[in-house]
């Protein structure tokens, strides 16, 4: 690691040491803050354009926009075409969030970009000759903690936080000379582009190893465990061919829907929400109870099954092993003596049992399936100690394979974690990369 030969103390809270060639100023010197006023509204008496949105913004990673193919298309006026469309350098920021902390991101325009606009979501800059900022650098100088944290301090509001154009203006951000600018921007490229090679194989090798979870289990609950067993055709599409000596029965004869309201349950310890639920884990959760409004909740038992009925949760699942209370979206499913509980999580999670759902869904705003379609959805079961086998050989694999998984999470959080301090180390100078 290389430092610069000389610094100075600034006396400020976010930059309280900064190398000694570099510049300290606020945000509103290097260029012109506007707000466009456009809305997504489409009237046919209006001119049509591409529109950058605040989705556009944030959680873009590549700090860029540069195409306009992907961009929402909406109408606004002439005098707004000519006042507000984007050009290459322009900066967009995101002047109010939900919470502080994602308040001031920003994402460079990086290329021309025809008859393209910006959303009254977003606050743009356009920065003056003066400074002349190289078009790289402006991915990362106000993308790091020491920045976005004033944008933290200066909103205001309750619901939402907002941050106005006057705000940004009194932002403090460090400058280098632009040729170091340049060298900033190179190495950052670079580096960033590594790492997130890194994220993008890790990222691969868990959709690898997902799929292949989703594999096993499909076939254990619906194959079993013997390779040579005798196999029968179950006459059912999605289940194709089925161990000659299983069952099957509809889903309704081996579980009950249970609708008990949740005052007439005592004890309750957990409160389980969608937000609770992990997709494809195969792994219980143990959550503490919450003093909620508890309209339309109703309670589970030890053994349990929670599925979801809405669409694009259906691969979330819950093993209940205590009691408690879920929301009304989660179809509480109590096994009867045929079924292992284990067993029964492991049938309804599997893909093929999920795909034959997800098929059934109806609406358009949020499609959900109906218990009526769910529970007449015939379903193959072996014996209750053959269901057992399987319910503990898949949770001993799976649970190995968890461990891979959530390995595989860490490291990509850990690269996150190190993209993001280098970038700040860079862009504060704290480091010298001139050189590398």
């Amino acid at each position: 690691m290389k430092y610069y030969p000389a610094y100075k103390d600034s006396k400020i809270e976010w930059f309280p040491s900064i190398p000694k060639h570099w510049q300290l100023i606020k945000l509103g010197r290097i260029g012109r803050f506007s707000a466009s006023g456009i809305d997504k509204k489409s009237d046919a008496s209006e001119l049509p354009v591409r529109m950058v949105n605040y989705t556009n913004v944030y959680g873009n990673s590549s700090l860029e926009i540069k195409f306009s193919e992907n961009l929402m298309e909406t109408t606004t006026t002439l005098e707004k075409v000519r006042e507000h469309s984007l050009k290459k350098g322009d900066m967009v920021f995101t002047p109010s969030s939900e919470t502080a902390e994602d308040i001031g991101l920003s994402a460079v325009v990086t290329a021309e970009l025809r008859n393209t606009v910006y959303s009254y979501h977003l606050i743009r800059l356009r920065t003056g000759e003066r400074y002349n900022l190289n078009l790289g650098f402006k991915k990362y100088f106000c993308n790091v903690h020491e920045v976005l944290s004033q944008f933290s301090k200066a909103c205001k509001g309750t619901t939402r936080q907002i941050l106005g154009r006057d705000d940004f203006k009194d932002i403090l951000i460090l400058l280098p000379p632009v040729s170091e600018q340049k060298i900033i921007a190179e190495y950052l490229n670079r580096k960033a582009a590594q790492v997130d090679d890194l994220i993008a194989k890790k990222e691969r090798m868990i959709d690898l190893i997902k799929e292949e979870r989703a594999a096993i289990t499909n076939r254990a609950v619906t194959k079993g465990l013997d390779p040579n067993v005798e196999m029968k055709d179950s006459g059912i599409e999605w289940l194709g061919k089925m161990p000659k000596h299983w069952q099957m029965k509809r889903l309704k004869y081996l579980v009950s829907l249970v609708n008990q309201p949740i005052e007439e349950v005592n004890g309750a310890e957990l409160r389980i929400d969608l937000e609770n639920l992990e997709s494809w884990t195969g792994k219980t959760i143990e959550l503490e109870s919450q003093d909620q409004n508890n309209e339309g909740m109703k309670s589970f038992a030890p053994g349990d099954v929670l599925f979801n009925k809405l669409r694009p949760y259906l691969a979330k699942v819950y093993r209940a092993k205590n009691c408690g209370v879920c929301g009304g979206e989660l179809l509480v499913l109590r096994p009867t003596t045929l079924i292992d509980p284990d067993f029964l999580f492991c049938r309804v999670l599997s893909s093929a049992f999920i795909n034959v759902v997800d098929g059934s869904t109806y609406g358009s705003k949020m499609p959900r399936a109906s218990w009526d379609f769910i529970g007449n959805l015939i379903v193959p079961f072996p014996s209750k100690p053959e269901q057992i086998k399987i319910a503990e050989y898949l949770h001993q694999t799976l649970q190995r394979m968890d461990i891979i998984l959530q390995k595989l999470g860490s490291e990509i959080e850990y690269l996150r974690e190190y993209r993001t301090a280098l970038i700040s180390e860079v862009v504060t100078g704290k480091i010298d990369v001139r050189g590398f």
